[in-house]
């Protein structure tokens, strides 16, 4: 029996990002370089100051910026009706970030009443420029049946765009369309490849599920301790059923050295989120360490933080 791939619910947020790429209007970079200096060491006044000329003069990062102060309350209080003011004047000039940005707005009932009709039509408008994260939420919508007719076929269309822009969401879904055979001829193939796109790029779920496809050998050849490095990889991101599988693994020494202590760590820390599994393996795992050993463990316990994760060159 196939271990299923496990699927990943969508999310949709405003993105804050100002970069000091694409300006509108070049001679504007030196004021707008000020402007992220400002934003980046949390004086959000003094950004909104040097970008508010900038936007009123139609500079559309200035504008996206100013709407993403607004839509967090970062040196203004929050008000997404007014966030949705500034994204609107972006995107009549045709910025895809800003388009996006509204669609999401809709899509949450954020200073505007939800509307998912709504946000579908913003997302077709960005997503047909090619931005990556409409692309993946349209496709995602279509997959829900949110705002428009179910569509698998129509879904793996926008996700192939998406994941084809790196997109590490689009990715992991396109497996999973290409795992289950939805809207697309089923293949273990091209989901393990998919997979490992995402995978490389840090997104939890795809290193947990790379991990179970390298178990089963599933559209990868079997390999045991390739499982577990990338089980790992999820447990140090601090995904729950990646640490309970590690720390088994561990314990029984499958793809990866027995080590009681580390075993302990893992299990305890999935034990700790709640995960049964962990507590029953944990807890008999603990009556067969010394004293010595259940001190260094603890001690890694209370040390442990999730590593930030970094896309694999």
């Amino acid at each position: 029996m196939r271990r299923p791939i496990r699927a990943i619910a969508a999310s949709c947020a405003i993105l804050a990002i100002i970069a000091v790429v694409g300006l509108v209007r070049p001679l504007c970079a030196a004021e707008f370089k000020d402007a992220v200096s400002a934003y980046n060491s949390g004086d959000y006044a003094t950004a909104l100051q040097i970008l508010k000329p900038l936007a009123d003069g139609g500079d559309v990062q200035a504008q996206i910026a100013i709407g993403s102060l607004y839509a967090d309350g970062r040196g203004v209080d929050q008000n997404y009706t007014d966030a949705k003011a500034w994204f609107q004047r972006a995107a009549d000039q045709g910025s895809s970030r800003a388009q996006f940005n509204i669609g999401s707005l809709h899509y949450h009932g954020q200073g505007v009443v939800r509307d998912y009709a709504e946000a579908v039509a913003w997302f077709e408008r960005a997503a047909s420029q090619g931005y990556p994260d409409a692309q993946f939420m349209l496709a995602t919508m279509l997959v829900e049946g949110k705002g428009t007719a179910k569509g698998d076929a129509a879904a793996v269309k926008w996700y192939q765009m998406a994941a084809g822009n790196g997109h590490s969401g689009a990715q992991f879904n396109l497996a999973l369309h290409y795992a289950k055979g939805k809207g697309v001829a089923q293949s273990d193939q091209e989901a393990a490849k998919w997979v490992v796109l995402a995978a490389n790029q840090g997104h939890v779920l795809a290193q947990y599920n790379l991990g179970i496809l390298y178990s089963a050998g599933r559209g990868v050849s079997r390999d045991e301790a390739e499982a577990t490095s990338w089980y790992r990889r999820a447990a140090e991101q601090g995904y729950v059923l990646a640490q309970s599988t590690l720390g088994l693994r561990i314990s029984e020494g499958r793809g990866a050295t027995h080590d009681k202590i580390e075993a302990f760590l893992w299990l305890n820390l999935a034990s700790a989120r709640g995960d049964s599994r962990a507590t029953r393996h944990r807890d008999s795992l603990a009556q067969t360490m010394t004293g010595g050993q259940l001190a260094e463990a603890q001690r890694r316990v209370r040390d442990w933080k999730p590593l930030v994760p970094q896309p694999k060159q």
